[in-house]
């Protein structure tokens, strides 16, 4: 059983928002018939917000799945439910930022951040099946799995 260093996690963030943005601002300019400055400074804010959610959604999410399964394999329905719970919590974050910046309802926002959210759900879960597979969880040694089951938790 292991877990991904600190540093593999900003790797994993850094990567996910940048290739992130660099589809979202352009399709979400056409698709909202919005300014691609105005779609910018969304993604730009976004990738900020999501990061930082990312890393502390990511944490908690692996350590959770360890304390209750014991491990950090990640099956399909589980996933999902990651993808799922990420970005639920994401939207809950942006749409007053979406709604107050460009100047629409909160349900304007919520109606445009579903679509959002519908993308970056696929892409959140093809990303981590791709991540996983170019830089794949290392084993811990004997040595540190021994050290870290006599620490109290």
């Amino acid at each position: 059983m292991s877990m991904r260093s600190f540093s593999d996690r900003i790797r994993h963030a850094v990567l996910f928002e940048l290739i992130g943005i660099a589809i979202f601002t352009p399709a979400a300019a056409w698709l909202f018939n919005q300014p691609v400055a105005h779609m910018g400074v969304i993604g730009v804010v976004s990738a900020t917000v999501a990061t930082i959610w990312n890393l502390l959604f990511n944490l908690g999410f692996d350590h959770a799945l360890v304390r209750v399964t014991g491990r950090v394999v990640k099956t399909m329905p589980i996933r999902v439910a990651h993808a799922m719970l990420f970005e639920a919590g994401l939207i809950v974050l942006l749409i007053p930022f979406v709604a107050w910046y460009l100047g629409i309802s909160l349900w304007a926002a919520l109606m445009m951040d579903i679509s959002i959210v519908a993308f970056y759900l696929v892409y959140a879960f093809v990303f981590n099946i791709a991540y996983d597979r170019v830089f794949p969880v290392r084993e811990l040694s004997a040595h540190r799995r021994t050290a870290s089951r006599a620490l109290p938790a």
